[in-house]
């Protein structure tokens, strides 16, 4: 069967059969690939009466990408699809991987603007999947990393579909041909500095040559890995339990575990918290300072993609650190904390918040040190430092905690306080912190 709405249709119940019901957004490149599942998913919006929509990411890498912006709105609007232009103007540090750098802000903003269930389309294809598992292999990655791409992954409050992984570049070029599509290429996808585009243009038409099946054969061993993950995903979950307090790891119950199975508990538990996996030489290094370290020690694990401390013979898993969080348009919008921080909101209602008139030019920040704030209007102000020492609060949360600015001054600590000066009397308009899915701080 010819790729089409028909067999797209096809493809999709084999990936998710709630779609159908779901909001559907498509991730639109411009490039070949996305270009191709647009027409068809448009296609089939149309004949099945589905809501649909695009979204297109500006990393604001090239000097050309206004110009993929306005061909992503020329489009969708010839196909009638309403489309939103993400912009986020990438700045790469000196010696980080830009590819890296992209997809991860990429999959952020996608993430952010997911409604709960909304199903997010990406075109990767049976080629991108060879791509992926070689690229892994040759990092050293493990089971999870050689598994590749699923099918169907949460993301955000909802999830993401790849409905092509089963098609191949060569369909989806005879498509495009097909019905006259027009699409921007990108130089990065040409550029062999980029390992992605050194694999594509310099590697893997040497390897189709001696084996003209590769992308399906590999394809049918990354279902394997999967397979494999998955069983390793079920034996640490079943460890975890003996483990496990409140999201935290207990070291008693992990030391009671065989080495290997200890490494497969933290590897699960640090993906359930949504962080990238440490080097497996530090995750090595780690794990027995974690065990011999003194009853008021605290060993710290700290990799680019998050950090794990001991504390009370638990073990604690965070995201680095964020830098300071941009001031909402509006006040209810809720701001993205960061990964394992959950989200952040001020809620408009009638006493037991923030006194609605006094809050112009509110911003949400991170702590810097010295701040004050006046819990109790018959109690004098104290140093945000010794409420969280009175409270308990773990000292690398104290760190992580929304703070609610009006102007230079301190009005609310997340949902834990509010200062006296800026609190709603009854029955007074009100704005109310909520912090949905807040981490463990004590």
């Amino acid at each position: 069967m010819e790729l089409g709405a028909e067999r797209l249709a096809v493809l999709l119940d084999a990936a998710d059969p709630g779609w159908r019901g779901a909001r559907l957004s498509l991730a639109l490149s411009g490039g070949l690939d996305s270009s191709v599942l647009l027409h068809a998913l448009a296609a089939l919006a149309a004949r099945e009466s589905l809501a649909l929509r695009a979204l297109h990411v500006d990393h604001g890498l090239q000097p050309a990408s206004a110009n993929w912006s306005a061909a992503c709105r020329e489009g969708c609007r010839a196909l009638g699809v309403e489309l939103e232009v993400i912009e986020l103007s990438l700045r790469p540090a000196r010696g980080e991987s830009v590819e890296a750098l992209a997809r991860e802000r990429r999959y952020a903003a996608l993430a952010a603007r997911l409604a709960v269930g909304e199903r997010l389309l990406t075109a990767h294809h049976r080629d991108d999947q060879l791509e992926t598992v070689l690229i892994q292999l040759l990092r050293g990655a493990g089971v999870a990393g050689l598994a590749a791409m699923p099918v169907r992954a949460a993301l955000g409050r909802g999830w993401q579909l790849r409905p092509l992984l089963d098609v191949g570049r060569d369909e989806l070029a005879a498509y495009s041909a097909r019905h006259g599509l027009a699409w921007q290429a990108d130089p990065m996808n040409e550029s062999a500095r980029f390992d992605r585009a050194y694999l594509r243009s310099r590697v893997l038409p040497a390897l189709r040559e001696r084996w003209p099946a590769a992308a399906e054969t590999v394809s049918r061993a990354s279902r394997h890995f999967a397979e494999a993950s998955r069983l390793l995903a079920e034996v640490a979950a079943a460890d975890a339990r003996g483990t496990l307090d409140g999201g935290r790891l207990v070291l008693e119950g992990l030391a009671a575990l065989s080495r290997d199975r200890q490494v497969n508990v933290l590897r699960w538990w640090l993906r359930q918290a949504g962080l990238r996996l440490p080097p497996a030489a530090r995750l090595d290094a780690a794990l027995p300072a974690f065990f011999a370290a003194r009853a008021d020690g605290a060993p710290l694990m700290r990799w680019d993609g998050g950090e794990v401390r001991r504390y009370r013979g638990r073990l604690y898993a965070m995201a680095p650190l964020p830098g300071r969080v941009a001031q909402p348009r509006d006040a209810g919008l809720p701001i993205e904390l960061g990964i394992g921080l959950g989200r952040f909101r001020l809620v408009a209602g009638h006493g037991g918040g923030l006194r609605h008139a006094a809050l112009a030019g509110t911003s949400i920040r991170f702590r810097a040190g010295g701040e004050r704030l006046k819990p109790h209007p018959a109690r004098p102000r104290k140093r945000l430092k010794d409420l969280c020492q009175e409270a308990g609060i773990v000292p690398w949360m104290r760190e992580r905690l929304p703070l609610v600015f009006v102007g230079d001054r301190l009005a609310a600590v997340g949902d834990l306080w509010i200062d006296a000066d800026f609190a709603a009397g009854i029955g007074e308009p009100a704005l109310r912190p909520v912090w949905e899915k807040r981490p463990r701080i004590y």
